[in-house]
């Protein structure tokens, strides 16, 4: 968690006098408080922020603040129903105080409050999640970066498992030699105590300064105890939950088809991240599983006809074949994964696979369905049947997640984000690690009718060896003796008994109330919340009615709810309401192709700095170049009926390159929407919004949204920036990253228009002037200096203008590489092609509207 001052990260005007995280795990049930206070020590009142990175897996129950002996508590309402009062209750020009985020394992909780001068502020977050056991063990995350020293920082967890705890780690990212011994870590049997308590000294980066060693994950992982029974079912005050991972099992073999996209946006890293994984996974193989390779692009091939058992000369041959794989052409994902059907079903059929083995399907893609998602999903599912299990791995962030997500649920299997990052193979290998070693298929656990009711989900496709099963319910008979729990499943069968906390420890400090209750019901929101986007539209719609339901009435932020906190009143405003809303893996993947499905980019500046102008209804595009001295500030555009503007600074290389060149790229801009009184100043660090003398910063290495009522924003790691004006124009940002020690090179920016039509008939601007089409003739087609690139004769705005065919770089849609456009370039800065010339529209400040 974080602190954050509004005008100054590192301000000395704001001290944290606290930061406290207590986590208390019962049965795989993790509920956490993470308690904040700071003081402003200024005598002006000052904005302070508190941010929270939290598990994805996590549901908020929650937030409150404690301000001047007041307390403000946040109202958990349906997602509808909460923007309504949001809309109703903030005056125009307001903005919202509430960022989420989300990351590979976290997502955040941001909130900003105005504080009288010398006043305290206490910020109290609660969360709970129930823990998944993954490769053997559970993980306990707590994500800590406080920015500045502590007065007293402490992270104390309490764990407490009845069936005895087999083993518990602690470690943190931010640990040093000086910093471990303070870890204290004490494990009875079925208890165990870890806490972290550095002093001011302690944190610090060096003896006298102010930096702190404190930024990071702290993770404790352990595991359980396993008697060679039917698992562990545990009752407290009515309800039940049963764990089940048998100890002890032979494993399944497999049938396996990966079936690996080499289209050619697999180019590059990715394609070379594909062939280590799936090396390293080869070479995991048991000689009793079978398997097959299907590489697919717009062609479909395969390494050999049939799968192969996999023998070390067949995994072995796979491997040589492996290191051939190199992408091209164009995508064919569904042809790809019904050639895999068919080879599996062919084995089925010729007795070729062990009669007791699962068959699955691995598809790694980071491409789009080839045709209309419903039909393929049908397609697929229709192919497969029952017994197979379809497995996605999506490849970096333009991948379509849902789709995949939905595909692989309908079919008995699951999904997963794979990051383009310098781990990505790890990634890779690990998601194929929780899959690799089924130990049960078709597993059943079936309770007595008369005994419980309003059971979680209790059939399940399979075990996976390192995982666990996890049910749970209500009880309609408090008789013990009447209940006995059937486990059946390929390969084990059996009967399990329970026991009931409430009599063994009644007054135990570790059962923390209703907590079954609750695992019961986090467990039945987040199987509604799957159900709710597979199957037919009756079962989706009670699917989320239930989960809504459920959502409020235990009091989770989930994706059909949000949590309305009013902020205390100011002198000037009545309290200002904030909303904290889920952002899911799909909400997350439609703000981000908003941008891809059917919307216009019509105008660009990218690169040297290259300004585009596309013209989709000619399929052709204009360039220029705009050429002039760093620190120089063009107007791009200016719309005097909507009040918008939008200004960029040029930036050039660290310095002159051994051939005496200096690339110019934009660096900042300034968007300014006069009407709404919002500033927007972006630059290649961060991106600060101004309004109402409030100042909100975002940095590059989060992914975010904020919503307002005038400006909405979508950050993408490292990516883009999406800024949304109320019922008007969007603008995309893109940061081009550079290596940090290039010796000439810098980060710099690219800038896009979206839904330019919104903008009145007398924007005008570098780019605006062009955002209403523009007419012109190309005649003349002859040889130019370059043989790849003819001269022409252009006629636009009665001149006759010499340009040359070229090609700029569009990175709307692909931001590491970008795509090759094809346009008309016009020499010596567009003249003749803009209206007057360069110096017009040099401009004093990025936030002039002179």
């Amino acid at each position: 968690m974080a602190f954050l001052p509004c005008s100054d990260v590192l301000s000395p005007q704001v001290e944290v006098h606290s930061v406290i995280v207590d986590c208390t795990v019962t049965s795989r049930f993790a509920h956490t408080v993470m308690t904040s206070k700071a003081l402003n020590k200024a005598n002006v009142p000052q904005e302070i922020f508190f941010e929270v990175e939290l598990p994805k897996t996590a549901f908020i129950t929650n937030f409150s603040m404690e301000i001047e002996n007041r307390f403000y508590v946040g109202e958990i309402k349906e997602k509808e129903k909460a923007k309504k009062q949001y809309e109703k209750a903030v005056s125009s020009g307001q903005t919202a105080g509430l960022v989420k985020a989300s990351g590979r394992k976290m997502e955040k909780f941001s909130v900003s409050v105005n504080i009288a001068a010398e006043s305290n502020v206490t910020f109290i977050l609660t969360y709970e999640e129930l823990l998944q056991r993954k490769l053997g063990l559970y993980e306990v995350l707590t994500r800590v970066k406080p920015k500045s020293l502590v007065q007293e920082f402490k992270i104390v967890t309490n764990i407490y498992e009845p069936q005895g705890l087999s083993s518990v780690d602690a470690h943190a990212t931010f640990l040093s030699n000086d910093l471990l011994p303070l870890v204290e870590k004490t494990v009875s049997d079925k208890k165990a105590h870890i806490s972290f308590s550095p002093t001011t000294d302690q944190q610090r980066k060096c003896p006298g300064c102010d930096g702190t060693l404190i930024d990071g994950d702290f993770i404790i992982k352990y595991d359980v105890n396993r008697e060679k029974n039917l698992g562990d079912i545990q009752i407290v005050n009515g309800y039940f939950v049963h764990f089940f991972a048998p100890p002890v099992l032979p494993r399944v073999p497999k049938n396996v088809v990966f079936v690996i996209d080499r289209s050619g946006s697999m180019s590059g890293t990715k394609m070379q991240q594909t062939r280590e994984a799936m090396l390293a996974i080869l070479k995991d193989l048991d000689e009793e599983d079978h398997f097959a390779l299907v590489p697919f692009d717009s062609v479909t091939e395969v390494w050999k006809e049939s799968l192969t058992k996999a023998t070390k000369q067949n995994v072995s041959d796979a491997m040589n074949y492996i290191r051939t794989i190199d992408a091209r052409g164009s995508t064919g994902m569904t042809s790809g994964v019904l050639r895999g059907i068919d080879m599996l079903k062919k084995g089925r059929q010729e007795n070729r696979l062990p009669e007791r083995s699962t068959d699955m399907i691995i598809l790694l893609t980071d491409g789009m369905p080839d045709g209309g998602k419903l039909m393929e999903c049908s397609n697929v599912g229709s192919a497969m049947g029952e017994k197979m299990s379809l497995y996605c791995l999506g490849f970096g962030n333009d991948v379509d997640y849902n789709f995949l997500d939905v595909m692989s649920r309908e079919n008995r299997g699951m999904a997963r984000r794979i990051y383009e990052a310098s781990d990505a193979t790890l990634q890779l290998q690990g998601f194929y690690e929780e899959v690799a070693s089924p130990l049960l298929l078709d597993v059943d656990l079936r309770y007595p009718d008369n005994a419980v009711d309003f059971l979680t989900t209790n059939n399940f496709v399979q075990l996976f060896n390192g995982s666990e099963i996890v049910v749970a319910g209500r009880l309609t008979d408090n008789n013990l003796d009447n209940f006995l729990v059937e486990v059946l499943g390929q390969g084990v069968k059996g009967q399990a008994s329970a026991l009931d906390w409430t009599a063994m420890y009644p007054n135990d400090e570790y059962i923390f109330g209703d907590f079954i209750e609750r695992l019961w019901a986090y467990l039945t929101i987040q199987q509604s919340l799957e159900k709710s986007k597979t199957g037919e539209s009756d079962v989706k719609a009670n699917a989320t009615a239930k989960a809504l339901e459920m959502s409020l009435d235990y009091h989770f932020v989930t994706p059909l709810t949000s949590m309305v906190v009013t902020k205390p009143e100011t002198e000037n405003k009545t309290g200002e309401p904030l909303i904290a809303n889920k952002l899911t893996e799909a909400t997350f993947f439609q703000l981000r192709t908003m941008l891809s499905s059917g919307v216009l980019l019509s105008s660009i500046v990218d690169g040297d700095p290259h300004f585009m102008i596309e013209l989709p209804d000619r399929h052709d595009a204009l360039c220029f170049n705009i050429n002039d001295k760093p620190g120089t500030i063009f107007n791009l555009v200016s719309d005097p009926e909507s009040g918008i503007v939008v200004h960029g600074q040029i930036i050039g290389d660290k310095k002159i390159s051994p051939d005496g060149t200096m690339n110019t790229y934009f660096g900042s801009f300034g968007i300014i929407h006069q009407t709404l009184g919002v500033r927007l100043e972006v630059n290649t660090q961060e991106m600060s919004v101004f309004q109402d003398n409030k100042q909100v910063k975002l940095l590059w290495s989060d992914t975010a949204a904020v919503k307002g009522l005038n400006m909405d924003l979508l950050v993408t790691k490292d990516r883009s920036l999406t800024v949304t004006l109320k019922d008007s124009v969007k603008f995309v940002i893109v940061l081009h990253k550079v290596w940090a020690k290039h010796p000439y090179h810098r980060d710099y920016l690219g800038f896009y228009t979206v839904d330019s039509h919104l903008l009145s008939p007398s924007v005008h601007g570098l780019l605006g002037q062009f955002y209403h089409g523009i007419e012109y003739e190309v005649t003349g087609l002859r040889p130019g200096e370059h043989p790849d690139k003819p001269d022409a004769t252009m006629y636009v705005k009665g001149r006759e203008l010499n340009v040359t065919r070229g090609w700029q770089r569009d990175f709307s849609r692909d931001v590491k590489n970008g795509e090759r456009v094809p346009c008309w370039f016009i020499h010596s800065n567009g003249t003749g092609l803009i209206d007057g010339d360069a110096s017009d529209y040099i401009v004093s400040s990025l936030f002039t509207t002179d």
